[in-house]
């Protein structure tokens, strides 16, 4: 038998990358079409700015409650004195007949992170379900 004479076609190094591009093409499409069209934010309460005609006196508002810890370790609610292990349950007391579970926690700068956030714990333990941190106000620059 004879050997047959073949020519020897030379290698092709290159990739095809004709699907690749097809694939990526429709990966594009799909993402766009599932983002959603509108971006959510946060949703924070700002304090509002008082009307310009209330000129009159400001009413406090009872409903408001502010739990004070202060250097010296006493802690109250609204101005009134509370033991530290009685506040969760003096919170509940308050709480149990309200919608808006909003209290917030105001502390005397010098203290330590660690007796603010059991201060903070105590009040979560009271039922409340927003809480707010009060501080100084800082100035414009």
């Amino acid at each position: 038998m004879q050997k047959r004479d073949r020519k020897r076609v030379p290698v092709k190094a290159d990739i095809n990358v004709t699907p690749f591009n097809d694939i990526l093409l429709v990966l594009l499409v799909i993402f766009m079409t599932i983002t959603p069209k509108e971006q959510h934010g946060f949703r924070t309460n700002l304090p509002q700015q008082p009307p310009p005609d209330s000129a009159r006196e400001t009413v406090r508002n009872d409903r408001t409650i502010v739990v004070s810890l202060d250097r010296d370790g006493i802690v109250r609610v609204n101005q009134t004195e509370v033991d530290e292990a009685l506040l969760a349950s003096e919170l509940q007391a308050i709480f149990k007949t309200r919608n808006d579970k909003t209290a917030f926690v105001q502390a005397d700068p010098e203290l330590l992170f660690d007796q603010v956030a059991h201060l903070i714990d105590s009040v979560r333990s009271g039922g409340v379900d927003r809480l707010g941190l009060m501080t100084e106000q800082i100035a414009a620059r």
